[in-house]
């Protein structure tokens, strides 16, 4: 269970990462509150999930899933250049994150 906190707690982070950029700097009521309680259910989720998980492998996981979800999401969505360079990388994020999981011992 702890695993599936993690993700959702991941994806929450795409989201609210994203929101940021929505916000405009958090002068958009909207966006703001939006970007707000998906931080607050992030962390709480993360939180959840790091009471039985090494906190190295679930923050990893937890910043790993969001940094790799923003950057798809800025090229597939947002219009942010998706090079090679970019692509690679983002893997690259993925695999440290299957890695962490797969050395967790968990």
């Amino acid at each position: 269970m702890a695993w599936v906190l993690l993700v959702v707690a991941g994806l929450l982070e795409v989201g609210w990462s994203i929101g940021m950029k929505f916000s405009e700097g958090f002068t958009r009521l909207w966006p703001s509150l939006f970007t707000g309680a998906g931080i607050v259910a992030s962390m709480l989720l993360l939180s959840y999930a790091a009471r039985s998980l090494p906190i190295g492998t679930a923050y990893g996981v937890w910043v790993g899933i969001g940094a790799a979800g923003a950057a798809v999401v800025g090229m597939v969505v947002l219009g942010e250049p998706a090079t090679a360079a970019r692509i690679f990388f983002v893997c690259l994020l993925l695999v440290a994150v299957v890695g962490l999981k797969a050395t967790s011992g968990h």
